[in-house]
């Protein structure tokens, strides 16, 4: 397995910021109906390459218009979703938890599953835990872009996802997750179920976020 890490401005930043999304996919639909299908690896439109495609659109338009003082890393995690169990998921995120870059990140955003056609992302209860500022200022934000109708300022499940190593190992990370998609680890996660215009505001939320004056900072101890 790779994780995939690209930077702009790093090392000369004074604000680091960490987006991530897996790449890979299940290698099972273990929610599918359709039991002849459950051995069959998930083609993963929305559940993995969603995220993907925004880092990949956001990297080129963010390309020379960073603040001097933001910093941005993008990492796409390998094993996230390989399971059946949670002891084999987030594996990329543990193994990047495990060498971390120096300088390290302050703080990340994680994107995953954010493609519905009816986007909705509620803020998460884990990242309200360990990154609730965060949290609350992003959709605030959001708002002020006219994105309030995608970023609901109301609760969502409690999801485990690659933002808990990094949480758990001092980066507050928040996950912007539209979980409410039937098609989850099924056959039926395809391209057709997904929408360019959900991508382009995350997308926007994100751009938003980076330009923001000032950027947006964690008290460091």
């Amino acid at each position: 397995m790779s994780n995939i890490i690209g930077e702009q401005n790093w090392k000369d930043a004074k604000i680091r910021v960490l987006l991530l999304a897996h790449w890979d996919t299940r290698p099972t639909s273990d929610m599918d109906n359709n039991p002849a299908n459950s051995r069959k690896p998930i083609l993963g439109a929305n559940d993995g390459a969603s995220g993907v495609a925004v880092l990949l659109e956001l990297m080129r338009v963010m390309k020379g218009r960073l603040p001097k003082d933001v910093g941005v890393m993008y990492l796409l995690t390998d094993g996230e979703d390989l399971g059946p169990d949670l002891d084999e998921m987030f594996l990329g995120a543990r193994a990047f938890m495990k060498d971390l870059p120096k300088p390290k990140p302050d703080y990340g955003i994680l994107l995953d599953m954010i493609g519905d056609k009816d986007l909705k992302v509620p803020m998460e209860p884990n990242s309200l835990r360990y990154a609730g500022t965060l949290v609350r200022e992003f959709y605030l934000n959001a708002a002020r872009a006219g994105l309030k109708s995608a970023f609901p300022m109301t609760y969502g499940p409690v999801i485990e996802d690659d933002h808990m190593p990094l949480n758990e190992g001092g980066i507050p990370t928040m996950d912007l997750i539209d979980f409410d998609y039937a098609a989850w680890h099924t056959q039926a996660d395809t391209v057709d179920k997904c929408s360019a215009e959900s991508l382009g505001k995350i997308g926007i939320a994100l751009e938003s976020w980076l330009l923001k004056s000032p950027p947006f900072t964690i008290a460091k101890d």
